[in-house]
C-alpha cells in the first residue's frame, strides 16, 4: 500500500506588517556611518557629518521595483528610552517601521569621532539593543496594567488570551532580557503581537562598518 499522505503543516502568520511597500529604518549610534550608507543604498544627498546628531529629521527614499521605503533615523545614545539625545523622538520613528537595519562601527579613524569615547562595536551593539528593549518595556507596561484590571481582575475572559501573550512578552522583556524576535510564539499570540507591533519584534539585518583596508584583507579585530 502506498504510504499515507501526511498533511502539510498550517502556515503560521508572520510577526509584523507584510506587503509590498514596506519600510526599513536604519539605526544605530551617532557617527557610525547611518547617512553615508542611507545615501548609497537610495543615490541620495542626506548630510553626513562628524559630529552627533547631524541628522534629527528621519531622511526618506524609496527603492523601485522593490517598493522598499529606506528611513535614516537619527543616532540613538545610551539612555535613549528615557529621553536622552530627543530619544523619545528617535524611538518614535523606529516604531513606524517594519523593519531595521542595524549599523555598527568596526574601524578607528581620529577625524571621526566616537560618541562613547572608544570603537567597540559589540558595546554599541549592545547599547542599541537595550534601548530597543528597554522602550518596548515602557509600551508594554501600559498595555500589562490595563489588561491585568480588564482580564484578571474584572474577569473578562475574552480578553485572557491577549493579557496571557502580554505577560510572556513582559517577562521575556524585563527577567530573560532578550528581544520578541527571538522566543517562539504561536498562532494566536502572533496575532497579539501584529496588533502592537513591538520594536523588538521586527526583522533586523546587522550591518558593520569596515575601514576600507580590512573590507580588501577581509580581516578585522572585532
Amino acid at each position: 500500500m502506498p504510504p499515507k499522505k501526511v498533511a502539510a503543516p498550517e502556515p503560521r502568520p508572520l510577526i509584523g506588517r507584510v506587503g509590498t511597500n514596506l519600510k526599513v529604518g536604519i539605526v544605530g549610534l551617532p557617527n557610525v556611518g547611518k547617512s553615508t550608507f542611507f545615501n548609497v543604498l537610495t543615490k541620495s544627498s542626506a548630510h553626513a557629518e562628524n559630529f552627533p546628531f547631524c541628522t534629527i529629521d528621519p531622511n526618506e527614499n524609496n527603492k523601485v521595483p522593490a517598493f522598499l521605503n529606506v528611513t535614516d533615523i537619527a543616532g540613538l545614545v545610551k539612555g535613549a528610552a528615557e529621553g536622552q539625545g530627543l530619544g523619545n523622538a528617535f524611538l518614535s520613528h523606529i516604531k513606524a517601521c517594519d523593519a531595521l537595519f542595524h549599523l555598527t562601527r568596526a574601524f578607528d579613524d581620529d577625524d571621526v569621532t566616537h560618541v562613547e569615547g572608544d570603537v567597540n562595536p559589540v558595546r554599541d551593539l549592545e547599547i542599541i539593543l537595550d534601548e530597543l528593549r528597554l522602550k518596548d518595556i515602557e509600551y508594554i507596561e501600559t498595555v500589562y496594567d490595563k489588561l491585568f484590571k480588564l482580564a484578571e481582575r474584572g474577569g473578562d475572559k475574552k480578553l485572557k488570551p491577549e493579557y496571557d501573550c502580554v505577560c510572556k512578552v513582559r517577562n521575556l522583556l524585563k527577567d530573560e532580557k532578550k528581544h520578541v524576535r527571538f522566543a517562539e510564539w504561536d498562532t494566536r499570540e502572533i496575532e497579539v503581537l501584529n496588533k502592537h507591533l513591538l520594536i523588538t519584534s521586527k526583522p533586523m539585518i546587522y550591518l558593520v562598518n569596515l575601514s576600507e583596508k580590512d573590507f580588501i584583507r577581509k580581516k578585522n579585530k572585532w
